[in-house]
């Protein structure tokens, strides 16, 4: 199959168009200089060399430059340095970023004749990458630009011929070359071009064969325009003296992560291109652990040396009230990890932090005595490493062929992509040096058999060979050693690719095979790579991909993603735009909930979004019409000066973040601008638009601060209820042990049914717009279990876990767990059995205490003035009503039912006054402190006075309560029994029970 390019995408010509308008007014034209050369030698005595020659000034350049800014609504640039003419392109992964500038050299050529082009990329990957797309799409190129004559190679060392050619040909030059080829490995001042050393890359020593010149300084003299293929990369250490010794015309920065931003020409950012659908939607589905608390959980989040003080955070899992919660915690060196601040567990002994080291790229705690060390990202104690895998492998698998179920029929071909970190969990050789499949290309041809036999992929694969299908669906590509075994990429301690030799026959395969693997004719589906191949290499049939790590990974999110983000092709190499099946499944080793957040982290990292932040200088591009009459930019002075209202406004706090009355405001279409902005509201609304949440909101409006009803906080009636309600009391209590334990067996032996641990897959899709990164809610599949755990672990001690939470005797507890005949499932999940243990024994504790309670009146009360203590806030419409009954002049409810409590409540004319008791009137019971509803005053017939505590829910009946919620509400009876006031205390789930209940 070949390839199909669409020549008539919008975003493509603006953004190709945005470079070629940079240099309006420039003629065709073309220097010219002397190439000397012995005769005989690449055919070529002496001969004149061809460069690009600028005849417009730099100033022309940055009035051309601010047009196309205000064009494409970006900031604008000040100033141009003469001689060093940057600019910068910001395209999202997978959206035609090699295709756009291969197509801006033919655009400058054919406007202004420019023909000398580098292409400078960061690595072999990349290079493999660019060189390949221009090889497809040269017969496109060919008819859109009438066949014009144009040569391309990557640059040799071994074949200089091809720089002479490139300094003397007239045709359209362009070579593609890595930084490392042309970037000085010697200082400043050691060169001496008379040693032929080896400190200096060739393209920089005098070379015979080139009649003494260097490679370099031909290339020099063409005055080539350089293009910078992921310049984040290229830049680094002594990138941009290497690009100096090109002497380039200019240099166009083409990257979706730009670490530096020169003059900003154009931009699709990760936002505009998913919401354009210029790339696939995305979801993921994640594997989470359940009931996974049996063993010492310890993962190493980081390592951090702040002024000599060296802490390591970790994830554990902590006892917290008796239930086991999930958390992180820091550590220093000497921690024991069982320490109540810590865990609070007992099955974390042994545990005591021996070493945190921090040493870039090596980070690790090590525990001692259990000689167990730990690398970022890496855990113990949860499931089992190669059981993970095994499940992330299956769920691709079946992922794909749901997925092919559908497109098959299409003509498009499903490719899923595993990235691994170590080859040997690929492939191994035995002793003989004979490949061996590793361990995780042993799971996937076992799980594939066994998904391949599911009646519903009957359609897919009839009469087939199973054993010979699966060792054919699947291959690895790796770097390979000069045995020809196949090897780990290098890679730096921060994670950045050396490519060396070895890799080069990697990417050679994968580069070249690109439009192959999009063939039915070819059986591959199934790729696994080392992690490096992350940079260069795409597939638009990439539907599925996995990491399978075994630690920590150097790849992130975005890098994962950006290898499947094209939108899909089919077999007549058509592009499809089809939302329905432009779906990228992403495998995560996590729930899906943490993958959000940390790719938002990383696309606000690397690209500079900040999601619900207004910049700045986000208003400069905006044009309007000054004294004068003439229409130009605001600029940066008028973004700021906007920038700085909106603040004065409460829009946006310090650093730009959006605030809720923005929100507000935009909504309702009452945003405040200057005066002398008037005319260009709709305009600053439309940014201000684009970075504000699309999240349900309160209206600022609306919001009212509580404040204290004198007339009734004052009032007699009120004191004298105050009075009665105010003071505070003590319990005791007294229970029988026999009843207890009957009760606790009997409840243990009917409700306990304790499960095994799993492996819970839950998937959804992603949103992607100014707002973040969001979790689609609605588009989220039930979760299903993937794997039970099997495996017996060694059983803690119940008997001390459940006397030091009960503070029952062991004796009690014993007779508890015995009689209830429920210790069989205390095998299956230990930690899980304790926790639903220990709910159900104090429920019934509870309730034996509850009914053997009995409180006595305290001197210790209430005072009256905390009222005028209290700092509420509600919204109108919202949360709260406006009150001329109570001691507040509004009442903040918390549920429906409240509302119609408290409205009925202000139209009731036998209310004299009434309160929504405050959080801290609290009343002391076994379980807890008890904070009731109401307190109300009535006016019987104007006679009798009648004073009620109200506690109001939605359903009265007993068996309807949670057990806590029944159990406070016998503690309030007994409380306000026994202050002997004549309050009446009742529960009531509506204003009409209230009252009927009164007579």
């Amino acid at each position: 199959m070949k390839l199909k390019f669409n020549s008539n995408l919008k975003y493509q010509k603006e953004a190709v168009k945005a470079v070629t308008d940079l240099f309006k007014g420039q003629n065709s034209m073309l220097s010219y200089f002397t190439v000397t050369g012995q005769q005989g030698i690449y055919g070529v005595g002496n001969g004149q060399g061809v460069g690009n020659k600028l005849d417009i000034s730099t100033e022309d350049i940055l009035k051309n430059l601010r047009k196309v800014q205000q064009y494409h609504k970006l900031a604008l640039s000040d100033s141009l340095e003469k001689g060093h003419l940057d600019f910068n392109i910001e395209m999202e992964t997978g959206t035609g970023k090699t295709y756009v500038y291969l197509r801006t050299i033919f655009e400058l050529n054919k406007l202004y004749g420019f023909t000398k082009f580098i292409v400078v990329v960061p690595s072999v990957a990349i290079k493999e990458g660019v060189f390949k797309t221009i090889q497809i799409t040269r017969d496109h190129f060919k008819e859109l630009y009438d066949n014009v004559i144009y040569d391309s190679f990557i640059y040799d060392s071994s074949k200089l011929e091809q720089v002479r050619n490139f300094a003397v040909s007239s045709n359209i030059q362009i070579m593609i070359i890595n930084i490392d080829s042309f970037n000085k490995s010697f200082t400043k001042g050691s060169l001496d071009s008379s040693k032929k050393t080896n400190n200096t890359n060739i393209i920089h020593r005098e070379q015979d064969k080139l009649n003494g010149y260097k490679p370099i300084e031909l290339i020099a003299e063409t005055n080539p325009i350089v293009i910078i293929d992921e310049p984040q990369s290229v830049m680094g250490g002594k990138g941009e003296e290497a690009i100096s010794y090109l002497n380039p015309l200019c240099t166009l920065r083409y990257s979706a992560t730009h670490k530096e931003i020169q003059n900003l020409v154009y931009k699709l950012d990760s936002v505009e291109a998913f919401e354009q659908h210029l790339v696939k939607g995305i979801e993921v589905a994640g594997f989470e652990s359940l009931d996974y608390h049996n063993k010492a959980y310890i993962k190493l989040i980081s390592v951090k040396n702040n002024k000599n003080k060296i802490t390591a955070q970790l994830e554990i899992d902590a006892n917290v009230k008796g239930s086991i919660k999930r958390k992180k915690i820091t550590v220093h060196d000497g921690d024991d990890l069982s320490e109540v601040k810590l865990t609070n567990r007992d099955i974390y002994n042994g545990y005591t932090v021996d070493e945190i080291y921090c040493g870039e790229g090596n980070e690790y705690v090590s525990f001692t005595p259990k000689d167990l060390i730990l690398k970022i990202g890496q855990s113990v104690g949860d499931v089992d490493d190669l059981t993970l895998k095994r499940a992330q492998i299956r769920k691709t698998i079946e992922e794909h062929f749901d997925k092919e179920l559908i497109l098959n029929k299409r003509g498009i071909k499903v490719l899923s992509l595993f990235f691994i970190d170590k080859v040997a969990n690929y492939r191994q050789y035995d002793k003989d040096g004979n490949p061996i499949k590793g361990p995780y290309a042993r799971i996937f041809e076992e799980e594939y058999k066994k998904v391949i036999k599911k009646p519903k992929y009957s359609t897919l694969y009839n009469d087939i060979d199973l054993t010979l299908k699966a060792e054919e669906v699947h291959n690895g590509y790796f770097s390979v050693d000069k045995k020809g075994k196949v090897k780990d990429s290098h890679e730096t301690k921060k994670g950045k690719l050396r490519a060396n030799k070895d890799d080069e026959s990697t990417f050679n395969l994968i580069m070249r095979d690109k439009e192959k693997l999009l063939s039915f004719d070819s059986p591959l589906k199934f790729i696994f790579s080392h992690s490096a191949l992350r940079e260069g290499w795409d597939n638009p049939n990439v539907f599925q991909i996995c990491t399978l790590n075994e630690t920590s990974s150097t790849m992130k999110k975005r890098q994962e993603i950006g290898r499947g983000l094209r939108l899909c092709v089919n077999q007549e190499g058509e592009r499809i735009h089809d939302d329905s099946i432009n779906i990228l499944t992403v495998m995560a080793n996590e729930s899906y909930e943490d993958f959000a957040k940390s790719l938002q982290s990383e696309m606000e990292e690397e690209t500079g979004i900040k999601f619900g932040v207004i910049d700045e200088y986000a208003f400069a591009h905006i044009s309007m019409e000054n004294n004068k009459g003439e229409v130009k930019p605001i600029d940066k002075q008028g973004s700021l000066e906007l920038f700085n209202h909106f603040k004065l406004k409460n829009y946006i706090n310090g650093r730009g973040k959006v605030q809720d009355a923005l929100k507000v405001a935009v909504n309702k279409g009452t945003v405040d601008v200057p005066e002398k902005y008037a005319s260009i509201k709709n305009q600053i609304v439309e940014v201000l638009s684009s970075r504000t949440k699309k999240l349900p909101i309160k209206n600022a409006d609306k919001k009212r601060k509580v404040k204290v009803n004198k007339r009734v906080f004052l009032s007699d009636d009120f004191k004298e209820f105050w009075d009665k309600i105010k003071h505070k009391t003590s319990y005791s209590v007294d229970f029988n042990t026999d009843e207890l334990v009957d009760n606790c067996s009997s409840a243990l032996s009917e409700e306990l049914d304790v499960k095994k641990p799993k492996l819970i897959y839950t998937k959804t899709g992603l949103t992607i717009d100014a707002s973040g990164v969001n979790v689609n809610e609605d588009g989220k599949i039930p979760s299903s279990v993937v794997y039970t755990e099997e495996e017996e672990v060694a059983l803690p001690d119940i008997i001390t876990f459940l006397q030091n939470e009960t503070y029952l005797t062991r004796k009690t507890i014993v007779n508890v767990l015995i009689e209830s005949k429920t210790l069989n499932q205390f095998k299956r999940n230990p930690q899980e059995y304790m926790e639903e243990s220990l709910k159900i024994i104090k429920r019934e504790m509870n309730k034996l205490l509850v009914d053997g309670i009995k409180y006595t009146e305290l001197d210790d009360y209430y005072s009256q003035e905390l009222f005028t203590n209290d700092e509420l806030f509600g919204y109108l419409e919202k949360n709260m009503i406006e009150s001329e009954r109570s001691v507040y002049d509004y009442v903040v409810y918390d549920s429906d039912v409240e509302k119609e409590f408290a409205e009925n409540l202000e139209r009731d004319p036998e209310v004299l006054i009434y309160t929504k008791l405050p959080g801290w009137f609290k009343i002391n019971t076994p379980i807890g402190g008890y904070n009731p509803d109401w307190a109300i005053l009535l006016n019987d017939d104007g006679q009798k006075k009648m004073y009620f505590v109200i506690e109001t829910k939605g359903n009265t009946d007993s068996s309807s309560l949670r057990p806590t919620e029944s159990a406070k509400i016998k503690c309030g009876r007994k409380h306000f029994a026994a202050l002997k006031s004549g309050v009446k205390y009742d529960v009531a789930d509506s204003y009409k029970k209230f009252k009927t209940n009164c007579v």
